[in-house]
């Protein structure tokens, strides 16, 4: 392991501060991601400023038809919340299937839709919800928050504060798990919504998306046989030895039916 500075500020003011005095650092929340980039060289950062033991990131709560989640709720918590399990049954589920206990004791909401890992699980519910993020400077949409491999629309600096997810009339996620990291190799997170059907897909391509077409058949039936003949464009998916493009695409079609038959 290389040299960094590690540094555990108490308040979201001090952190901003750090990071804006210390070089090429990076904010560390459970270190799920970043561990292990770190371990392969492909971060280096001159310090890590860790967020845990920032008070008031980790609440959650139901109000105004929404549930608020703090980004520095962990998994376990997400996926054994009473509040949630009522609410949006669907988002506990998923919270329940990420990786292995340890990884869900330790990884937290925040710190994984930052860093938009391909693969991961709660960026197709943020998608699929519709939710809201909340950061130290302002609030940005899900659909302008993922913008590629990695990549999302937070500035440097800007650190997630809290999560807003809208309760759906009914939701569902499936997803077909590589047996052996429990990431995604395609999950689909379908949502009716008071503004319409969402269908979101992680592990497919190099980021969260919504699947347009079969929002607009979920639309006008939101059954499973609704999407079952609609076959998904497999030439922006990824592939690699655990499966082809085709595969993946192949996968979407039946894990969106399956959420559907799920969610009723």
């Amino acid at each position: 392991m290389y040299q960094f500075n590690y540094l555990r500020p108490k308040s979201l003011d001090e952190a901003r501060k750090l990071f804006e005095s210390n070089g090429d650092a990076k904010f560390i929340a459970g270190g799920q991601t970043l561990i292990p980039t770190l371990k392969q060289r492909l971060a280096q950062p001159t310090a890590l400023i860790d967020l845990g033991a920032i008070g008031g990131l980790a609440g959650i709560k139901v109000a105004g038809g929404a549930v608020v989640i703090g980004a520095g709720a962990k998994h376990n918590d997400v996926a054994t919340s009473a509040d949630v399990l009522k609410a949006i049954p669907a988002l506990a589920h998923l919270a329940s299937h990420i990786g292995d206990p340890a990884v869900r004791h330790l990884g937290t909401l925040g710190g994984s839709i930052a860093n938009n890992d391909p693969a991961a699980d709660y960026p197709a519910a943020v998608l699929g919800l519709g939710a809201e993020i909340k950061t130290t400077s302002r609030t940005i949409k899900a659909d302008d928050f993922f913008t590629g491999m990695f990549e999302t629309a937070l500035e440097d600096g800007e650190i997630i504060t809290e999560i807003t997810f809208p309760v759906p009339e009914k939701a569902a996620y499936m997803k077909f798990p590589n047996p052996a990291s429990r990431y995604a190799m395609v999950g689909v997170f379908v949502a009716k919504t008071k503004g319409g059907v969402r269908v979101a897909v992680t592990g497919a391509a190099s980021s969260v998306f919504r699947e347009r077409t079969m929002e607009a058949a979920l639309a006008k039936s939101f059954t499973p046989d609704a999407v079952a003949n609609i076959k998904v464009a497999a030439g922006n998916l990824n592939s690699d030895l655990h499966g082809t493009a085709e595969y993946r695409a192949h996968l979407v079609t039946v894990m969106a039916k399956r959420a559907v038959a799920a969610a009723h």
